[in-house]
């Protein structure tokens, strides 16, 4: 089982990386739109930037859900997590009502007449670049976050991959102007808004995945099934009611009653329950939060 010590230094670790890389992309970005006239790569330079912000995010917000129980959290920090995961889906929602925007007015310029300026090579190469490195960021974080249980480590793989999607958008732009002419430049702000419109999807569903977790929704009903199944194996214990669960950042918080025969002794029936506990935490973690109430068979 991973420590906490351990889990916060693999969430470092993956978080550090994928801002290296957002170091380098948000420089040659803006190099390259300026040289290479583009101003969708511009935009997207501007994309690679808010990457950064997000990274600063999960390493503050993690860090501070990592503390242990004090006498003002006595569930722990857990739900920093769950903030900083809500705080990155609103950035990813205005960014990409703000890619948006800026698509559709570019859009509406060609139609009155306008003519965009064709973009340099240079652009191109960046936007490629971009969606090798930012797609390769996304594998990597997605990975540790899944294996960590780590909602902000998810959120901010699918922030690597929103950036991804946008220099798809972008490279197929740029692309098709270099190819056809001057033209053919509205397929850049086309191609961005067909993207901005997906970032935007997956902004809302991390929020309100985040949301759930705030207002405190229950675990999917298969893992409930899941924890009944674990206690039931138990010797002695006939029925489980007033079962409770939710979800505290990266762990989760199970409360219920069981009825154990009325004539166990208070020593074995504390037993059977210390062993349910140990079987519970094997299953979701040593950080979840578990209370269980006996009672006797009737």
């Amino acid at each position: 089982m991973m420590t906490t010590n351990s889990r916060e230094k693999t969430i470092r670790k993956v978080t550090l990386a994928g801002s290296a890389i957002n170091v380098a992309l948000v420089a040659f970005k803006f190099v390259s739109g300026i040289v290479g006239c583009s101003a969708a790569m511009i935009a997207d330079a501007v994309h690679s930037l808010s990457d950064l912000l997000t990274d600063a995010v999960v390493l503050v917000f993690v860090h501070i859900s990592e503390k242990p129980q004090d006498a003002d959290h006595d569930y722990g920090h857990g739900k920093y997590e769950t903030m900083a995961s809500s705080i990155i889906g609103i950035l990813l929602l205005v960014i990409g009502a703000a890619i948006c925007y800026d698509g559709v007015v570019r859009i509406i310029a060609v139609a009155r007449g306008e003519t965009l300026a064709v973009p340099g090579g240079i652009a191109l190469a960046a936007a490629l670049l971009s969606i090798a490195l930012k797609e390769w960021a996304y594998r990597f974080t997605a990975r540790a976050g899944r294996r960590l249980g780590s909602p902000a480590v998810v959120a901010n793989a699918w922030h690597h991959r929103s950036d991804a999607l946008s220099s798809v958008g972008t490279a197929v732009g740029i692309g098709g102007a270099i190819a056809l002419g001057s033209r053919w430049a509205v397929l850049d702000p086309i191609a961005a808004v067909v993207v901005s419109l997906l970032i935007m999807q997956q902004a809302l569903k991390q929020i309100r995945q985040a949301g759930d977790e705030l207002l405190e929704k229950s675990l999917p009903d298969d893992v409930e099934r899941r924890i009944e199944d674990i206690v039931l194996q138990e010797p002695g214990v006939s029925d489980i009611h007033h079962l409770c669960t939710r979800r505290i950042g990266s762990g989760v918080a199970i409360e219920m009653h069981i009825r154990m025969p009325g004539a166990m002794t208070l020593s074995d029936s504390h037993a059977r329950a210390s062993a349910i506990e140990r079987r519970l935490r094997e299953e979701f973690g040593g950080r979840a939060h578990i209370i269980l109430h006996v009672e006797p068979k009737k």
